[in-house]
């Protein structure tokens, strides 16, 4: 039979302080090109990957402070003021998603996007097709086997 988890959360003072330096070294390291000289292609990958590890970092940052707080919303935690003050001040920076002026740039973006995607597509199938028609008529042409054997030059 399982039993329930249960989370327990202890304050405590935080400890970390960071200079400039230390912010900028961090920084050029995210920012690292592979020393090959890579292609566009590896150098996108690795800053994406970047990406994904703080988005999946900040994730599971908001995740603990979202069961912290239902924990004190059903009374399992006391309630600590300033803590919920630090939270609402965060959650006001945040831009609000729910706005129809959010919903409109978002849709617009989002089209945008993808009519380059099919721009891209479309100019990639056609120079496919014009590399095809090339060697349709080099293989086929009917000029040069008017004087008996030609090879292709």
């Amino acid at each position: 039979m399982a039993t329930p988890s249960l989370f327990l959360f202890n304050q405590a003072t935080p400890l970390r302080y960071t200079v400039e330096a230390e912010r900028i070294s961090v920084d050029h390291v995210a920012h690292l090109k592979p020393s090959d000289g890579g292609s566009a292609a590896t150098q996108l990958a690795a800053h994406l990957t970047g990406i994904h590890s703080a988005i999946k970092m900040l994730n599971s940052r908001v995740r603990v402070l979202h069961h912290y707080l239902l924990a004190m919303q059903k009374g399992e935690i006391p309630l600590e003021n300033s803590l919920l003050r630090q939270v609402s001040s965060l959650l006001r920076r945040l831009p609000a998603i729910e706005s129809e002026k959010f919903q409109d740039d978002f849709l617009m973006e989002y089209n945008d996007t993808l009519l380059i995607t099919y721009l891209a597509m479309f100019t990639n199938c056609s120079s496919t097709m014009n590399e095809l028609v090339d060697k349709f008529n080099t293989a086929y042409d009917r000029h040069s086997r008017r004087g008996g054997r030609t090879g292709f030059i």
